[in-house]
């Protein structure tokens, strides 16, 4: 998995194997929205559009939104308000502009009801309007506004005053009257220029006079975000972030899948690969207790990261598996001597692959064999935490039965190094997988398919204490107990 590329296969895999938890997640991250809903107050925003009228380029009307969220604009709002407790600069934090198509200004209140948003937005552009006409110099008091007239008539007045002392100064045939009639006329062409630039300057100012385009609409449902929506948002992202989590911990998983790594960590030879059929999700080791509980009620000890199963032929294809599997084992012994199946414990699937191995080898014809090697076969469960391997009785030698992207290579490591010490050569291993098994064939068809591909050296193998059933051992410390003993067995 973690070389995989991520396909939305697996992503569909988590869902369906792990719904019951992604469930309890999504409902804590929708409460958790729905808690976070509840330390926030309700807002409400509505805006208030100002016109400018006239030709304005666009950094033009980015510097008019600039201003109406001024603090000179936003305090003068403030004061008129009246709120008590609420400053300009708590005010500016409730307060957006921006400009919008067709000269258009739209300043933007929000408050904690719709009375408040609607009143802020109102008055912050009331006051917006009043201060750009103050900058730009346009006013309605009658006074302000007749002082450009009043300037107009004085320049004209001062221009007939000068023409006046232009005559008294003669006719010019002084040098010092030249040179008074030349000044005075420079004087009256900078007063007539002044007055030139006054009048071009009038249509300007006229272009700064706003308005505002009637009040703002009273808001009739909050502003986002909503209790709903937070509600949404909490659930979402704990549903994104339970699969996330599951995708890490898949992408950094040290658990062997291939079958170099597993023979390398275990230091033996592959002797074949058997089917078990899938009969419901596997479950990690669990065990007892509160917490065992728990993972089963959330359904977190099931694995998902186990490719889904691909279907097997029939009963007799997979008894073949298994005979083909115990005649490498036969011709990898120098003789005939009892050896151990061990299994790791909580590996369900590598149990009921060993107990097949058993039985079906137990269970077949014996042809004549030239080695004359006849093994006997004994399972044992061996704890991956603590690995333990009873020491010799009569077996001399190992088979490790596992199942692939189950453990990982240390873990595999100490179980070789447990069937060291107990002085157990691993002699081989065999891995398990699941499969969807079709439709048992009658039982004359299966004898006849698994005696017509059967090797001609297929011997059957010699089963502990003459049971004619395998012997199993449910702890590695216990003496081996035939099917059909009363004696109680421990857990490996």
């Amino acid at each position: 998995m973690s070389d995989d590329t991520i396909r939305l296969v697996t992503i569909g895999r988590i869902i369906r194997r792990r719904r019951r938890l992604l469930v309890i997640l999504v409902v804590v991250g929708a409460l958790v929205g729905y808690g976070t809903s509840l330390l926030l107050p309700p807002r409400y925003t509505t805006s208030a559009s100002v016109l400018l009228p006239g030709a304005w380029e666009e950094r033009e009307l980015l510097t008019q939104a600039e201003i109406a969220t001024t603090s000179v604009v936003v305090d003068r709002a403030a004061a008129a308000l009246g709120w008590p407790g609420v400053s300009g600069n708590e005010l500016r934090e409730q307060l957006s502009a921006k400009a919008a198509d067709g000269n258009i200004i739209k300043i933007s209140g929000t408050a904690d009801t719709p009375a408040r948003a609607q009143r802020l937005a109102d008055q912050v552009a009331e006051e917006f309007v009043a201060f750009a006409a103050q900058i730009s110099g346009d006013s309605t008091d009658p006074e302000a506004a007749g002082q450009p007239e009043a300037l107009r008539q004085l320049v004209e007045r001062t221009s007939r005053r000068i023409t006046e002392l232009a005559d008294e100064a003669g006719s010019g045939k002084s040098v010092e009257s030249v040179q008074t009639r030349t000044e005075l006329a420079k004087l009256r062409t900078a007063l007539q220029e002044a007055v030139d630039k006054l009048d071009k300057a009038e249509p300007a100012d006229g272009r700064a006079s706003m308005v505002v385009l009637g009040p703002a609409a009273r808001p009739t449902g909050e502003a986002p975000p909503t209790r709903t929506q937070l509600v949404v948002a909490g659930a979402l992202l704990s549903f994104l972030l339970a699969v996330l989590g599951h995708l890490a911990a898949a992408r950094v998983s040290r658990r062997l899948r291939t079958e170099p790594e597993i023979t390398a960590a275990l230091g033996s030879t592959l002797l074949g690969t058997v089917d078990v059929p899938a009969q419901r999700p596997e479950h990690r080791p669990g065990g007892r207790g509160p917490r065992a509980r728990i993972r089963r009620l959330l359904g977190v000890d099931v694995r998902w990261d186990i490719p889904t199963p691909q279907r097997s032929g029939d009963e007799a294809s997979r008894q073949i598996r298994y005979r083909r599997v115990y005649a490498r084992l036969r011709d990898r012994l120098p003789s005939s001597r009892e050896l151990l199946v061990v299994v790791p414990d909580g590996d369900e699937v590598a149990r009921r692959a060993a107990d097949q191995l058993v039985t079906e080898a137990g269970s077949a014809p014996s042809p004549n064999s030239s080695s004359g090697v006849h093994p006997l076969l004994r399972v044992v469960e061996v704890s991956v935490s603590r690995p333990m391997v009873p020491d010799p009785d009569d077996e001399s030698g190992a088979v490790v039965v596992l199942s692939a992207g189950s453990w990982t290579a240390g873990e595999l490591a100490g179980i070789a190094e447990a069937c060291t010490d107990a002085r157990h050569e691993v002699v081989g291993i065999v891995l398990a997988g699941t499969v969807w098994a079709r439709p048992t064939r009658p039982a004359a068809h299966a004898r006849q398919a698994a005696t017509a591909n059967r090797t001609p050296d297929d011997t059957t193998p010699t089963l502990v204490a003459d049971d004619p059933s395998p012997t199993l051992v449910a702890d590695d410390t216990t003496p081996a107990l035939a099917r059909g003993d009363d004696a109680p067995g421990g857990k490996g």
